[in-house]
């Protein structure tokens, strides 16, 4: 299946328990607004670089759209689709007041010099300029975007439209970003895992064993996070490869490492290991922290963790979903998990609406909060309706969802 196939085929399986009708299933499924559009710039070269960019609009029943913008060559309308209507569910576990949105460009930016770079990046911000803003949607950084595209995006958008630093979040805190920000997806994948531990029987962090495939800002900050606490961190990866030491992996001296190498792979004492082996190790907890489609019913049967953490963006597909149910491992679902990158974007949102910034203290114990009351809403789902996780999250999602669309009028 596609990737917004996969999001469907959740969505229509916790439709079924709630007994949904067809037509509010369409209407719930189908996408506000999907834009393509041809984002051509001159190289540094003198050269004609043209390139492919998308933006999805899922739902703003909620509020505006939120989502991210990702620069990779994977790039299309159907990664856009699902990943934006993931968007509109992970909004509503989370209880924060927006919808749904997803896009990017098709491009390899390790390919471009960053005059490059910021020159797509402002032709884009002309091309969908006039259906994005802090009351319509938001943009954020996604794979291989960061906080300077971010500022290139809110400055080009102030040119046309006056001074705007709400249309997108995720910026530098030196320009209108919220202090937390950088480690909030990787701090909310941690206190997630730490509410299903003390939920499922007062276990902790301390003592367990972590396989991370991913060592970018969520795969790097989880890290830290799960290393402080006393979780024991036997393999990482990043696309150039991995390393193992089943002693677990020193994280600070790691983390210095990639800052010198721009790789985790050669680090001093460790094996090397494959991506797809990685998830295959034993180990008590899986940490899919990178592209989506990595657990997939071809390898699913060498999985061995007890719990799988989706700290990445659609991890798992339904193939693997079910057979991972069947055989009792435990998978903390996406839609929860990696909500908080988005919950302090909306705390980004709201600090620049207001014009008033908070201080990081606030910013955590007010994401500590939403992941807390989420997590609390979920397993009382899972322990009423009988269902997996990820249905729990379908299930609380779509309620929201679908009540304030009929409130609002259909």
């Amino acid at each position: 299946m596609s990737g917004f196939e996969d999001v469907n085929y959740y969505f229509r399986k916790a439709a079924r328990v709630m007994d949904l009708s067809a037509a509010v299933e369409r209407m719930l499924v189908t996408p506000y607004r999907e834009v393509k559009v041809d984002v051509s710039v001159t190289l540094d070269n003198g050269q004609l670089g043209t390139f492919i960019g998308y933006r999805v609009q899922h739902d703003n029943s909620r509020g505006p759209m939120k989502g991210g913008l990702r620069y990779h060559p994977t790039v299309d309308m159907d990664e856009a689709q699902g990943l934006a209507s993931l968007m509109t569910w992970k909004t509503a576990v989370v209880n924060i007041p927006f919808g749904g949105a997803k896009g990017g460009i098709a491009v390899d930016p390790a390919t471009l010099t960053p005059r490059e770079q910021e020159r797509l990046t402002r032709r884009f911000v002309q091309q969908i300029h006039d259906i994005i803003g802090p009351q319509r949607d938001i943009p954020a950084p996604d794979v291989n975007t960061n906080a300077q595209v971010m500022a290139w995006i809110m400055d080009e958008y102030s040119r046309m439209h006056g001074f705007s630093p709400a249309v997108v979040t995720g910026k530098p805190v030196d320009l209108f970003g919220s202090r937390g920000r950088e480690e909030a997806t990787g701090r909310g994948a941690v206190w997630a895992l730490e509410e299903y531990l003390h939920d499922a029987g007062g276990g902790e962090i301390r003592g367990k064993t972590f396989a991370v495939q991913g060592f970018g800002n969520v795969g790097s900050w989880a890290c830290r996070f799960l290393h402080e606490r006393g979780g024991k961190i036997v393999a990482v990866s990043d696309v150039q490869g991995g390393v193992h030491d089943p002693d677990g992996l020193d994280i600070p001296k790691l983390i210095e490492h990639v800052k010198q190498t721009h790789t985790v792979t050669a680090f001093a004492g460790t094996d090397a290991i494959t991506n797809e082996a990685l998830l295959l190790l034993d180990v008590d907890v899986l940490v899919p922290a990178a592209l989506g489609g990595v657990i997939h019913d071809k390898n699913v049967s060498g999985v061995r963790a007890r719990i799988v953490l989706e700290a990445a963006n659609a991890p798992t597909t339904p193939a693997a979903d079910e057979a991972l149910a069947a055989r009792g491992v435990v998978v903390l679902p996406d839609i929860y998990v990696n909500a908080g990158g988005v919950t302090v974007s909306y705390f980004e949102w709201a600090q620049n609406i207001q014009q008033f910034s908070w201080e990081e203290d606030k910013v955590n114990a007010e994401l500590h909060r939403h992941m807390r009351e989420a997590y609390a809403t979920l397993a009382r789902v899972v322990r009423e309706r009988k269902v997996s996780f990820r249905t729990a999250a379908f299930i609380v999602a779509i309620g929201r969802v679908g009540r304030a669309t009929v409130l609002r009028g259909v």
